[in-house]
């Protein structure tokens, strides 16, 4: 099914796979299960393959209100458009009971392109890299991880002051909290 309720057809391909970076967070329900479930399921999206993912972070709602987050990030290789990718991660938030009430609502699940490649775009639905990841701690400290402290030291003294003031904790290694699924 597509992120519009309408029956899905293939999905849109690259000729060649792409890394892309996507944030992990959930508070409601059991969030480290559905945080999990959600790395199997991208992994399973055609033309995609999980590479990696962060440790499982706690932190404290950003600019929202309701109970603190889980939080990581799943480095992938794909095929998929970036269009295609955000029809297909908006197809799993739904299938977790993802529901949008109003702007930074309490979530079950949400899944957010961070990057794509180095790719820059902005469309109506769409725009890269994600246009807040350098200010959000919870984007920053698991892509540091994956990606080296380089990118922490590239931020600007007011992107560092906003990170500085937002909670968050390591909680568990990548290994700890989600097994990646196995190579196909």
């Amino acid at each position: 099914m597509s992120a519009d309720g309408g029956a899905a057809g293939p999905l849109p391909t690259a000729t060649t796979p792409h890394t892309a970076w996507i944030g992990l967070g959930a508070n409601l329900g059991d969030a480290r299960a559905a945080l999990c479930a959600a790395v199997g399921s991208i992994d399973a999206l055609p033309d995609t393959r999980v590479r990696r993912v962060s440790s499982l972070y706690g932190s404290a709602p950003v600019e929202a209100s309701g109970p603190d987050y889980l939080n990581a990030v799943a480095e992938i290789d794909t095929r998929l458009t970036p269009v295609a990718l955000l029809d297909a991660l908006q197809s799993i938030e739904l299938a977790a009971g993802r529901e949008r009430p109003y702007r930074n609502a309490p979530r079950t699940l949400d899944l957010d392109i961070v990057r794509y490649a180095d790719l820059q775009m902005q469309t109506e639905r769409l725009v890269l890299p994600h246009p807040r990841w350098q200010e959000r701690a919870f984007v920053l400290q698991p892509m540091a991880e994956l990606l080296g402290v380089a990118i922490l030291n590239a931020l600007s003294d007011a992107q560092k002051q906003a990170i500085a003031v937002q909670r968050i904790e390591r909680l568990q290694p990548a290994h700890a909290w989600c097994a990646l699924p196995p190579r196909r």
